[in-house]
């Protein structure tokens, strides 16, 4: 895709160019990234403190958890950004309102709308910075307050002239990258260890990829909406906390 006055360094198609894309946009996704991920936990902290995560073994049932349902849903709507986008960068705030609003409607808890709204402000503001796009500047207009993370993810990988495929990727690798990095720090869990339960989880996340990229033109109405009640709880009683290490 090459928009019409894009205004950043020009596209590379080739197989060479796709990886580029892809690593950038799995370093934007990662948590140690300044677009904010690093403040965050995922749910992490409070189910430390609530003492349902102690250990490698709680870790890894935590993560699991949370990638087959708000990871799910998250890796189906940043798909379903990608596509819209990709499909026509001039004429996609509309749908990707539509995305954004039906995102909104599955995130129950207030604080984790805030904080999907934060972190999706902060991606886009990444974004711009390394490839500028003239469809990403509309969406500053329409969404004042930041899309959500999904939206701003699906739309960066459209503008790295990536699938909505990838972008499900870098969605799911957010949602148990983020958590098992804020684990190291908040249980002092051996490195080695945690990555290892990343890689464990690896075809469960492949799977879920694929399912998200199935959803791309799905209508936004009709896409996911697995539930994670406990981490829309969790997400009131920690933004509530006087004390805490992360933001969420």
């Amino acid at each position: 895709m090459s928009a019409p006055g894009h205004r950043g360094v020009a596209p590379d198609a080739s197989p060479a160019g796709h990886a580029a894309g892809l690593s950038a946009l799995l370093l934007l996704a990662d948590g140690r990234f300044p677009a904010g991920g690093h403040a965050h936990s995922g749910g992490l902290e409070a189910a430390v403190a609530a003492g349902r995560v102690t250990d490698v073994t709680t870790l890894t049932s935590f993560l699991r958890g949370r990638t087959v349902t708000s990871g799910a849903v998250c890796a189906a709507f940043a798909a379903a950004a990608c596509a819209a986008f990709e499909a026509d960068p001039t004429m996609a705030s509309g749908e990707l309102g539509d995305l954004d609003a039906e995102l909104d409607a599955r995130t129950p808890s207030p604080a984790l709308r805030g904080t999907s709204r934060v972190l999706g402000r902060q991606l886009l503001r990444a974004a711009r910075a390394i490839r500028a796009h003239p469809g990403l500047d509309p969406l500053t207009v329409t969404m004042p307050d930041g899309p959500h993370q999904p939206i701003a993810l699906g739309v960066t990988s459209a503008v790295f002239q990536l699938t909505p495929h990838a972008a499900a990727v870098a969605a799911l690798h957010e949602a148990a990258a983020g958590p098992a990095t804020a684990a190291i720090r908040l249980l002092g869990l051996d490195p080695f260890a945690v990555h290892a339960v990343l890689i464990r989880l690896a075809p469960q996340l492949d799977e879920l990829a694929r399912e998200a990229a199935d959803h791309a033109t799905t209508p936004a109405e009709r896409l996911p909406a697995p539930s994670a009640p406990v981490l829309d709880i969790s997400a009131e009683h920690h933004a509530a906390r006087e004390v805490r290490l992360f933001a969420s």
